[in-house]
C-alpha cells in the first residue's frame, strides 16, 4: 500500500480494507520515514512499514514476515518510534497550526484561517515549539514534516 495515493489515502485505504477484510495483511511501501507517519500506518492496521529507497533487498523478507503474522518495521523508523514513545503528541489543533505555519502563512492569516485569535495561535506555536523541541517555527516545520506529523 502505497501512502500517497490520487483517490484515496493510504491510510484510509487501510482502515477500510481492513474493515471488510479483518485478517487482511498490508505491508505500506513509501519514500516517508517519518515515525508519526509509521504510527498510524501501524494504527490504522497495516502489519509492515517498509521505505521504497529499501525494496530491492528487503522486499522479499518483509512480505514473508508480515505474511507469517509478524510486524516489520525498519530498524531506523522503530528506534525514532521508541524515542518518541513518551513525547507528548501534537493535538488536532497544534497540527493544524503548524500545517498552516507550513505554507508561510503569519499568525494573523492563520488565526484567519482558523477562526481563532492571533494570541491563540501565539499560544499553540509555542506549544508545537516544546513539543517538538524546536528553536523557531522553520524548525517547527522541519522537525513536522520528517517525523510525517504534516506533509507539504
Amino acid at each position: 500500500m502505497d501512502l500517497q495515493m490520487p483517490q484515496m489515502k493510504g491510510l484510509e485505504a487501510i482502515m477500510a480494507i481492513r474493515r471488510e477484510f479483518a485478517g487482511a495483511r498490508i505491508l505500506v511501501l513509501t519514500t516517508y520515514s517519518g515515525d508519526v507517519q509509521a504510527l498510524r500506518a501501524i494504527k490504522a492496521g497495516a502489519s509492515g512499514y517498509l521505505l521504497k529507497n529499501m525494496l530491492r533487498k528487503e522486499l522479499p523478507d518483509a512480505i514473508r514476515s508480515v505474511h507469517a503474522g509478524n510486524l516489520r518495521i525498519p530498524g531506523e523508523i522503530a528506534v525514532a518510534m521508541a524515542e518518541h514513545y513518551n513525547d507528548d503528541p501534537l493535538t488536532e489543533r497544534e497540527v493544524e497550526v503548524l500545517r498552516c505555519v507550513a505554507a508561510g502563512n503569519p499568525n494573523k492569516e492563520v488565526a484567519a484561517q482558523l477562526s481563532i485569535a492571533e494570541e491563540t495561535v501565539k499560544a499553540h506555536m509555542s506549544k508545537v515549539l516544546s513539543k517538538l523541541g524546536a528553536r523557531d517555527r522553520t524548525h517547527a516545520v522541519v522537525i513536522g514534516v520528517k517525523r510525517g506529523i504534516i506533509d507539504i
